[in-house]
């Protein structure tokens, strides 16, 4: 199924993303930096919600309170309740 989720006090400006049987697949953050987002994109493609939920929802961009990564794992919960 696919989803699109703005995410809020970051750079990126939208997400879009499937999720197949709990894994992320195809990956798209518009906006913020392109090298970080592609990054980010090429590392969860295939990986189980949960993980990429596990992995990312702590990390911080300088002093802000979230970052790219944890809006995504913001997102996947959000999507995976």
């Amino acid at each position: 199924m696919s989803y699109e989720y703005s995410p809020t006090g970051v750079c990126a400006q939208k997400m879009q993303f499937d999720v197949n049987d709990g894994i992320v697949k195809d990956l798209k953050i518009v906006g913020g930096c392109a090298g970080n987002g592609v990054g980010i994109a090429r590392l969860v493609e295939g990986m189980k919600v949960s993980d990429v939920i596990e992995r990312l929802e702590s990390v911080r961009c300088g002093g802000r309170p979230s970052s790219c990564p944890a809006q995504l794992a913001q997102a996947l919960r959000a999507v995976n309740n």
